[in-house]
């Protein structure tokens, strides 16, 4: 379903993906078809528009997946037709999906009260004042039961080769991706990049200035003592900082900055684990891979085989 001012680069990369995975086939794995509200063409945010198949009151056979494509923020009413043909497709087997902006669709028609999702990371603080009963997730994409959502871009792409790798097994998937030139299925698990004055909204700039020295030394990491120094500040006002904005000790935000950027090497890269750990500050193997255990629960060698 493709709403005004849709994003052409989401469109294609949920579409195109399925269609590949028939060519590659040999086979119709995926039927699609395009919806708009009516007849008329459906202009995007590109200002290209698009002539969908059918419109909103046209009948339809049964549905497996029904994914709705919006401009995010949505800068206009729902039609109150929308909203009731949504909510009649709720408990009749059928997933509903929101790709960048069609997240808030499915939140406004209240579809997603209970569930995990996400959307773009500019609408994040917004979406959680306006929706505080839909649990906001800072991924790429959420797959949680019957809803599916996504930030919109290439990560509707991730999302789709994501399911192809679950109906038709991994190879298919990686086929698909290696037709788009992807270097990799990215996770759901993979957090949107965020920056940083974002993440930190209205924090105070030496709390910035700290994580921005985190991010800067991730192979040698200063000590809380150190990063305070450098700030000009004393190491309980940093740690006060860290503990009333982000809910953690700086040590503790600053080795999950280093996990996390382990974690991106192990599975972009064929660097050996050892080297890894040098690159992300561990003094040793066997504290990297302990540290790495307790933070995502299995080892670096296990995420690299995973």
């Amino acid at each position: 379903m493709l709403l005004p001012g849709f994003s052409l680069l989401t469109h294609a990369s949920a579409l195109e993906p399925l269609q590949m995975a028939n060519q590659l086939s040999g086979q119709m794995l995926y039927h699609t078809v395009t919806l708009s509200l009516n007849e008329e063409p459906v202009r995007s945010g590109a200002q290209l528009s698009l002539i969908a198949q059918h419109a909103l009151s046209t009948a339809l056979g049964p549905l497996d997946l029904l994914l709705i494509c919006a401009p995010t923020p949505l800068p206009y009413t729902l039609p109150a037709k929308l909203n009731e043909w949504l909510r009649g497709h709720q408990g009749r087997g059928v997933a509903l999906g929101g790709l960048a902006g069609g997240t808030e669709v499915l939140a406004r028609c209240g579809l997603l009260e209970g569930y995990r999702a996400t959307l773009p990371w500019q609408r994040f603080e917004a979406f959680t004042q306006a929706y505080p009963q839909v649990t906001l997730s800072q991924q790429l994409f959420e797959i949680d039961r019957d809803r599916l959502t996504c930030a919109g871009g290439t990560a509707a792409m991730d999302l789709m080769l994501t399911l192809i790798g679950q109906h038709h097994g991994a190879r298919l998937a990686e086929q698909v991706s290696e037709q788009f030139v992807c270097d990799r299925i990215r996770l759901a698990d993979e957090r949107q990049h965020v920056p940083l004055r974002t993440r930190l909204g209205h924090a105070p700039q030496s709390l910035v200035d700290a994580v921005t020295l985190m991010e800067a030394n991730i192979e040698e990491p200063l000590s809380t003592l150190e990063l305070a120094e450098h700030l000009g500040i004393s190491r309980r006002q940093l740690e006060r900082l860290f503990k009333k904005y982000l809910q953690a000790v700086p040590s503790r935000y600053y080795l999950d900055l280093r996990l996390q950027e382990a974690r991106k090497q192990l599975r972009d890269s064929d660097r050996p684990v050892g080297e890894i750990a040098f690159t992300t500050g561990f003094s040793s193997g066997a504290h990297f891979s302990t540290a790495y255990r307790n933070h995502f629960g299995m080892t670096p060698r296990e995420e690299r085989l995973s």
